[in-house]
């Protein structure tokens, strides 16, 4: 078995190549998306009342919206099943959210440094998915497009 570097031990070369490694990171970055997904679900008077608070009208349907988007990718990849369009969806609607929720621009104070380190979350679970989505195509034999 080639080191996927030449820096790379031969161990943490074996953990990259095991099956579960990607599954486990999948179910990883997909968790606040699952849990945020079934609590919406399971109380969706306070999804509603989450949407209106940021100004999203018809706060129902952005709520619907949401747990299909936060449930459906979230299945989708965990299961590893059209990956792409599960870390799009989320992707966006990851990017949303921190846009509509983590305005740090227009806070002052502490308020201002709160949601300066949300934003930058969201956008690192961003990153995170796009990763699962190359990984994913990677995997596949669709490597054109990495090589770039």
């Amino acid at each position: 078995m080639t080191a996927i570097t030449e820096a790379t031990p031969r161990w943490i070369d074996t953990i990259f190549r095991w099956n579960w490694t990607v599954v486990l990171a999948r179910l990883a970055i997909a968790s606040p998306y699952l849990i945020g997904g079934l609590d919406k679900a399971t109380d969706f008077p306070a999804a509603v009342a989450e949407q209106a608070h940021f100004g999203l009208q018809p706060a129902w349907l952005w709520a619907i919206m949401t747990i299909v988007v936060e449930l459906g990718g979230s299945l989708l990849l965990i299961g590893g099943r059209l990956v792409w369009l599960a870390a799009g969806g989320l992707g966006v609607l990851t990017g949303v959210a921190a846009l509509v929720a983590n305005n740090f621009w227009a806070m002052q104070g502490p308020e201002r440094f709160a949601a300066t380190n949300a934003f930058f979350e969201h956008l690192g679970l961003v990153g995170g998915l796009a990763l699962a989505a190359a990984i994913a195509a990677y995997r596949k034999g669709n490597t054109e497009r990495l090589k770039r």
